[in-house]
């Protein structure tokens, strides 16, 4: 085999210094983002998959008609699929003890656990979070939020449920608290609260069963523009934002809805992680796919 001339190594030192020169001038690419990567909400340190298993479609009905066996089959399988940050309500009925059975022999560090506390049930609230925890079979709640704040003045009217769920969060009974919203006149309360570690608005591109001026639910649409204005203010903040309402409540039937309501809420750069109710394994996939898409456009 003939030995190389000093050409031969000079030629090979320049095509090295070339080839390195190129790859160094080009761009890096960026990390593909996905609907179960773990985000950190805010300032909490608490950290959930971007996509949620949520169990509150008409107050749950829809996920409780499925029965305990369908059900748990479609917790498995989003946890199969990476989704490990699964949300329910005491005013869920029967849905926090559906979801325990679901999650039973899961490692409780593998996934996230939300639930809501209903404002009623203030006669004894630790009483009343002790109850939570034993209906969802959990010693600690990576988030408790207060269910539906709708009145203009909750931050102040809420203040024993806020040192309740402060007093809980320094036992790490909960890990981040917050609440979840309905109506206008309570979510122009949200920015400047600071109290709240987490906040559950409800967003999508229509304004289908969003915020409205009333205190009370209504089938008007609600105002996209100023629930938008005030996410980016609470986000800002550095409160955790969480939607929900993704697809109306089941009213975006049509593909291209559900893919414009996914593409405008997390092209806000405002909603860290969103939740959605499934009844069927097909919707947890489509769901995925459509945010993994959304996500690298």
């Amino acid at each position: 085999m003939p030995r190389p001339t000093r050409r031969d190594f000079l030629k090979s030192g320049f095509a090295a210094t070339v080839l390195s020169g190129i790859g160094a001038a080009l761009p890096a690419r960026a990390a593909k983002r996905s609907a179960t990567d773990f985000v950190t909400l805010g300032n909490s340190g608490v950290q959930v998959t971007r996509l949620a298993f949520g169990t509150g479609t008409y107050g749950g009905r829809v996920q409780r008609e499925l029965g305990q066996e369908q059900f748990t089959r479609l917790v498995r399988h989003a946890y199969d699929r990476g989704i490990r940050f699964f949300e329910t309500a005491d005013a869920y009925t029967g849905m926090p003890q559906m979801l325990a059975t679901a999650l039973k022999g899961i490692p409780r560090d593998s996934y996230k656990l939300m639930t809501k506390f209903r404002l009623h049930d203030m006669d004894d609230r630790k009483a009343t979070i002790d109850r939570l925890r034993r209906d969802l079979n959990t010693e600690y709640f990576d988030i408790l939020l207060m269910h539906c704040v709708r009145s203009p003045n909750w931050p102040q009217e809420m203040k024993p449920l806020e040192d309740e769920f402060s007093e809980a969060k320094v036992k790490k009974i909960i890990l981040a608290h917050g609440a979840s919203c309905h109506g206008l006149q309570a979510l122009r309360q949200f920015p400047g609260t600071r109290w709240l570690d987490v906040a559950l608005l409800r967003i999508n591109h229509k304004g289908t069963r969003m915020d409205t001026p009333s205190t009370q639910d209504t089938n008007e649409l609600g105002d996209v523009h100023e629930v938008a204005a005030h996410a980016r203010q609470i986000h800002a903040q550095g409160t955790g934002v969480l939607g929900m309402k993704l697809v109306g409540e089941g009213r975006f039937t049509s593909p291209q809805d559900r893919e414009a309501a996914l593409k405008y809420v997390m092209g806000l750069g405002a909603v860290d992680a969103v939740t959605i109710g499934y009844k069927s394994t097909a919707e947890i996939d489509e769901a995925i796919e459509r945010m993994n898409r959304v996500l690298n456009a």
